[in-house]
């Protein structure tokens, strides 16, 4: 199956960003999109996503937990209100490639661009894909690999094949790529406040404005951080952080979080940290057929009732019924969409997980309330 010819060029990248000529985007189930590069020219390939938000590209592209995967954009304009450098999630953008309708140029300094930031860092884009089909071939036919091609490569037959050969993402280890080498330290004990020892499994920094915001410390650690750094004396409370990847490839880090549950002291964990609490509970993780990722999925709190709107990016759930009767674990929140697991609650010890992203301003207060319960959690303790 191949698309309909790409449309001009001037038609869906702004002249202010250049475009860089066409290329494609091959799926390895054979379906081929053309489009017009307008990133890095190099060619990439990953597992495809979809992220469905209107706003949040510039946060999308520097969230570590994309690492390996090519985003698809459905929001017609991607572009448009530039980039403010403070609001990058991480020290650079992690996606493989992008995948956009139009990109747009809401202002004319070259640097405050989204095109820019993917140069920089030799990250391929396309722009002229209609996206919203993509989006529903993903949807019918799950998760695909696919690659973006380098400016004037348009053999479809070559695009072809190099899709078939992207690794698969189940056997690649993102964790180990995102994760910084050393411990970074955010206040001192002049300042008074709890501690938060965060384990960065691809850390957001909006995590760490969230807890500084609310008074704490942080010190940030290593994922190959062992229990003894994690559970150091003067550290009040644990986060395992989102992060890309599959958590069954991370023994090490489970094993981690089951010291820090048979420790008891505050834990949250978000996302790919969810994910590893889960498994040191006891429970199963299972690949979705398509994953979250974007805005507005609906998720209620079981114990509560209450519904919220959250922001996701995630590839794998934990399965509920897989849970041991005696883990001291219940199911404390679902997704409204499909009834998969959102969220994780110890019966005695002060331990929560949420799979969604509290950080990421859904609502956009909605899911805010998880590190307020945390940081009290934390102060009690403590």
């Amino acid at each position: 199956m191949i698309a309909p010819p790409a449309v001009r060029s001037s038609a869906v990248v702004d002249p202010r960003i250049g475009d860089l000529g066409p290329a494609l985007l091959a799926l390895e189930d054979g379906t081929v999109f053309p489009g017009i590069a307008f990133g890095a020219p190099v060619a990439a390939g990953g597992d495809l996503v979809v992220n469905t938000s209107q706003t949040g590209y510039q946060e999308v592209c520097t969230d570590p937990s994309y690492a390996g995967q090519v985003v698809v954009m459905t929001y017609p304009l991607i572009g448009n209100y530039g980039r403010l450098v403070a609001d990058d999630q991480s020290r650079q953008p992690w996606l493989r490639a992008l995948v956009v309708a139009n990109a747009t140029a809401a202002v004319l300094e070259d640097a405050r661009q989204l095109a820019r930031l993917l140069r920089d860092d030799r990250i391929p884009a396309l722009a002229g894909v209609d996206t919203r089909a993509l989006a529903r071939h993903l949807r019918a036919n799950g998760s695909l690999r696919g690659i973006v091609t380098a400016p004037g490569e348009t053999d479809v037959r070559l695009a072809r094949a190099a899709a078939t050969s992207v690794p698969r993402w189940e056997d690649q280890d993102f964790v180990g790529q995102v994760s910084p080498p050393a411990v970074t330290e955010y206040g001192d004990a002049s300042e008074g406040g709890p501690l938060i020892g965060i384990v960065d499994l691809g850390l957001k920094s909006n995590i760490i404005r969230a807890m500084r915001h609310r008074g704490a410390r942080v010190r940030v650690l290593p994922h190959t951080a062992e229990p003894s750094d994690v559970l150091s004396s003067d550290i009040d409370g644990v986060i395992l952080s989102p992060g890309p990847g599959d958590p069954a490839r991370l023994a090490a880090q489970v094993a981690l979080a089951r010291a820090v549950i048979d420790d008891g002291r505050p834990l949250l964990g978000i996302c790919l940290g969810h994910q590893i609490v889960g498994r040191a509970a006891g429970a199963e993780t299972r690949r979705l057929g398509f994953g979250h990722h974007g805005a507005n999925h609906p998720v209620q709190d079981v114990d509560s009732g209450l519904v919220q709107v959250t922001a996701q990016n995630h590839e794998v759930q934990v399965v509920g019924d897989s849970l041991p009767v005696g883990s001291g674990f219940h199911v404390s929140q679902l997704n409204l969409n499909d009834r998969s697991v959102e969220g994780l609650r110890h019966a005695e010890k002060p331990i929560e997980t949420v799979q969604y992203h509290p950080e990421g301003a859904p609502g956009p207060l909605d899911a805010l309330a998880v590190f307020d319960r945390f940081v009290a959690a934390v102060v009690d303790t403590a």
